[in-house]
């Protein structure tokens, strides 16, 4: 049977990418260059992620705020490093008003701000300078804030979730006494997003530190979860910063401590995005569509009557309503099972494939047969095909409802192991110099998207600095590679650094990335 797409995985991944996003009716692009629609579907998707990182926070004692998108740029220009990481990207309002001007619509001269907005790229700056008031002991301590918010960064190559001109996102503040409680805040918030992508994404990642120059502009370190795609790539799934006390310092945000002197505290942030979205698409997606991992589908069991037109679709109908009423009352994963009763007056293949292109877990389809026989027939999302063959299994109704909740955490398991699978399987660690992995990984073409499955190599790190590191950046751009992350818990390397030739320190991830 042919295949739901009309481009493959193999043959083309970005156009399979955006194939999906389309049939699987998630977003499409807005009148705004660079802009995203996000439809129903997707949105849906991203409130279930929305929740399940929003409890986690809350659980951890963060409070829920909200800071203007405004800010004003004399903010942005208080740490140095910061505003040179996102001069490039910033969107600008310096003027108020229009005016019409022979019958078309110009911005008035004369209502020039007195001072530049820049339009939120994230919130360190506008919430430091809260801190500065919200803090004058080490009572006040610690701080901690999340916002969920919209930010624009002016991209210029954009791509539906992965990488937009605006996007949303959570973006968690937090001000503490100590650099080892800053410290510590930090490495929390990473393992809850490691737990957010693997345990509800289904999303295996490598975590770990960045390299001093992947750091977050004005942070001491920043630390990332890494996750590979179905094309080898890496994709920052998302960060958490330590920002040290350099914001502190540039908004003077001081307190006065137990012994009675002042100092400045440090300070942290962390943030993840709807690339979360784009992620689960290139990390679960099949040449039929999307997979979503049961925790994260909006609709988890899809019932497809098959109606025809005739007067027994009114039993039909009926049977499947108590049907979905029996499913309402389930439970998985801790909250009720969401399931969904499609009455629309379509094809039943034509809505069995649209449910299934959109990633729909289980799918049932009842006709009179399966009614009389008080059955159901599934067909599960995850194991789609035999071959060319769609497989679906006749079950007795009792029989599903029994075994529905589990089933849905069998599929999620599935997903996860399916993906760490191939993250285990395609990490290589024998390539012991440079001119091996340039090797490994070929010359960068000028559609490196297309160059063919590679995944990623771990090789021995030094720890350089300065121009030293500038140079072997310089190097690895020359091949579309990145230095990712170096991976937490490893022990001590052996051999030289595959850049410097000095003893290793540690070893780090090298990639090709979106």
């Amino acid at each position: 049977m042919k295949r739901a797409l009309s481009v493959t995985r193999e043959e083309n991944f970005p156009e399979w990418y955006q194939a999906v996003v389309d049939q699987a009716d998630l977003a499409e692009t807005s009148p705004v260059r660079g802009c995203m629609i996000i439809k129903p579907w997707g949105w849906g998707v991203w409130e279930l992620v929305q929740q399940a990182l929003d409890k986690r926070i809350k659980d951890t004692g963060h409070e829920n705020c909200y800071f203007p998108l405004f800010i004003p740029m004399s903010f942005i220009a208080q740490e140095a490093s910061h505003v040179e990481g996102f001069a490039k990207e910033m969107a600008i309002v310096t003027h108020h008003r229009l005016k019409a001007v022979d019958g078309k619509l110009v911005v008035d001269p004369s209502s020039e701000l007195e001072e530049p907005l820049v339009v939120r790229p994230t919130s360190e700056t506008i919430i430091g300078d809260a801190f500065r008031r919200w803090i004058a002991s080490y009572r006040d301590l610690p701080v901690l804030v999340n916002q969920w918010a919209n930010v624009v960064r002016w991209e210029m190559r954009t791509r539906l979730f992965l990488r937009t001109a605006e996007f949303l996102w959570q973006e968690g503040h937090t001000a503490h006494a100590s650099k080892d409680d800053a410290l510590e805040e930090t490495l929390k918030m990473l393992e809850i997003y490691r737990e957010l992508a693997e345990d509800v994404l289904a999303m295996p990642v490598m975590v770990g530190e960045k390299p001093e120059n992947e750091r977050f502009p004005g942070a001491d370190a920043t630390y990332s979860i890494e996750a590979m795609m179905q094309d080898g790539k890496a994709l920052q799934a998302g960060t958490s910063h330590y920002l040290g006390q350099n914001f502190a310092k540039a908004q003077n945000i001081r307190f006065q401590s137990a012994t009675g002197e002042l100092e400045y505290a440090h300070t942290t942030s962390w943030g993840v995005s709807t690339r979360l979205i784009g992620g689960v698409i290139m990390t679960h997606g099949d040449d039929d569509g999307l997979r979503l991992p049961p925790r994260i589908a909006p609709k988890q069991i899809v019932i497809v009557p098959m109606l025809r037109e005739k007067p027994e679709d009114a039993d039909l109908l009926a049977y499947c309503e108590k049907l979905k009423t029996e499913l309402d009352g389930l439970s998985a994963f801790g909250l009720p099972v969401r399931a969904h009763l499609d009455k629309k007056p379509t094809r039943s293949a034509n809505k069995r494939w649209d449910w299934l292109r959109r990633g729909a877990p289980i799918l049932l389809e009842i006709g009179p047969r399966d009614m009389a026989g008080d059955n159901v027939t599934m067909i599960r999302r995850d194991k789609l095909r035999d071959g060319d063959k769609v497989i679906s299994t006749g079950l007795a109704r009792e029989q599903f409802l029994a075994q529905a909740p589990g089933l849905l955490a069998e599929i999620q398991k599935n997903l996860f192991d399916e993906a760490k699978a191939r993250l285990d399987g395609n990490i290589r660690a024998d390539l012991k110099d440079f001119d091996a992995i340039a090797a490994f990984f070929g010359a960068a073409s000028e559609d490196d998207e297309k160059s063919g499955f590679k995944g990623w190599v771990r090789a021995p790190w030094s720890r350089p600095t300065g121009s030293e590191l500038e140079a072997i950046e310089a190097r690895l751009k020359a091949l579309k590679l990145t230095l990712r992350n170096v991976p937490m818990g490893q022990g001590q390397p052996s051999g030289a650094c595959v850049f410097t030739g000095k003893p290793a320190v540690e070893e780090i991830i090298i990639a090709r990335a979106y």
